[in-house]
């Protein structure tokens, strides 16, 4: 067995990792180990983006959902919420005063909204349309969160130049998806990330931790990110939610997803890792910058009626997940914010990559 000081050596010069080796990662419990384990992380960080890191505003701008995810608060089945949908005009203020603050992407995000994923409303554009006016009002990358769409209006997404497509699976083991996600298609929500990617988009997947995973589902995750060879890989605790079946779930502290963070560092290298305000807020964003993670995500600006997703509420009318008071806990961290010129140069060399790599992926298949 590989002793830890060696493993880490090996992975933080850009070495593999063997399936078991990950595993023992993940098994790690000693708090000094950990703090090797992160170190290692944010010296692969370094290595590859420097001192920046990149900063997501965030517009949930419908919390109507035809899911019925047992996590989720938004599920269909959840009756005691007030719902909402966003028009066009506060969509676009709240992006163009995200930009004006000086975030990199916009991140738009919804439940899976049978009405949206119609052609469109009297007060709302089709999806491509929309994600489309963003960039073109902000001048800023776009990254799409609809859930799982039809390919026709992925092709429409690329098309339309949207660089991002993000469709978090949770899990990559069938019988928990089964258990999160009742209902849906497993193969399919897999078959729109390989899509989107063979359409030249980049892509994000996400792991849900604390929802009665076990180390080898996380271990699953992390081999499937890397074989999809993902661009961006988020990691966030499970909140449990009232109206939910997990709503009585154990909580979990946050310390496997912050291994999390750090093992996807070492294992996947040059993507983009985020550390999101949505699990603990504010005071929770130096223990995941600490850990690896180079994306500041869930920014979210106050008063203007959006919310979160695993807690709704959390730092957002406090103005607590702006950029203002992010950039402070960057300088503890020995870390700065990017210019937007700067991301949008790391997402034309990454596009770049992409295009490359379908190239070789239909050559081999020929």
């Amino acid at each position: 067995m590989t002793d830890l000081k060696t493993l880490l050596n090996r992975l933080g010069n850009g070495g593999p990792a063997e399936p078991h080796e990950i595993r023992s990662l993940l098994e790690l419990s000693s708090p000094d180990q950990i703090l090797e384990l992160f170190e290692t992380a944010r010296y692969v960080r370094t290595r590859y983006f420097g001192f920046n890191v990149f900063l997501y505003g965030f517009i949930y701008f419908s919390t109507f959902c035809r899911n019925n995810c047992t996590f989720c608060r938004y599920r269909r089945d959840n009756l005691s919420l007030v719902r909402y949908r966003k028009s066009m005009d506060e969509i676009l203020s709240t992006a163009k005063a995200l930009a004006a603050d000086g975030v990199h992407l916009i991140d738009l995000t919804m439940g899976e909204d049978p009405e949206l994923l119609k052609a469109g409303q009297a007060d709302h554009p089709p999806l491509p349309d929309l994600a489309e006016n963003l960039t073109a009002e902000t001048g800023l990358p776009v990254m799409i969160s609809p859930g799982r769409v039809p390919d026709d209006i992925l092709t429409e997404f690329a098309e339309r130049g949207i660089s991002w497509y993000a469709c978090y699976q949770e899990t990559h083991t069938r019988e928990l998806f089964n258990r999160l996600r009742p209902g849906q298609d497993f193969n399919a929500r897999l078959h729109a990330k390989h899509t989107a990617r063979d359409l030249g988009m980049l892509i994000e997947d996400g792991i849900l931790t604390g929802a009665g995973e076990t180390r080898d589902d996380l271990l699953d995750s992390i081999l499937w990110m890397k074989k999809l060879a993902v661009d961006q890989a988020r990691v966030m605790t499970l909140i449990p939610q009232p109206e939910t079946p997990l709503a009585n779930q154990q909580s979990q502290d946050d310390l496997t997803e912050l291994k999390l963070i750090a093992i996807l560092r070492l294992v996947l290298q040059d993507i983009l890792i985020p550390a999101s305000l949505d699990v603990q807020g504010l005071g929770g964003l130096r223990a995941r910058l600490d850990a690896g993670a180079n994306v500041v995500t869930s920014i979210v600006l106050p008063q203007k009626g959006l919310a979160g997703v695993a807690n709704h509420d959390l730092d957002i009318d406090a103005s607590r997940r702006t950029v203002p008071r992010i950039l402070p806990i960057l300088e503890q961290c020995g870390l700065t914010a990017a210019d937007q010129t700067e991301y949008r140069e790391w997402i034309q060399l990454r596009l770049r990559r992409t295009h490359r790599l379908n190239r070789l992926r239909k050559k081999t298949a020929c």
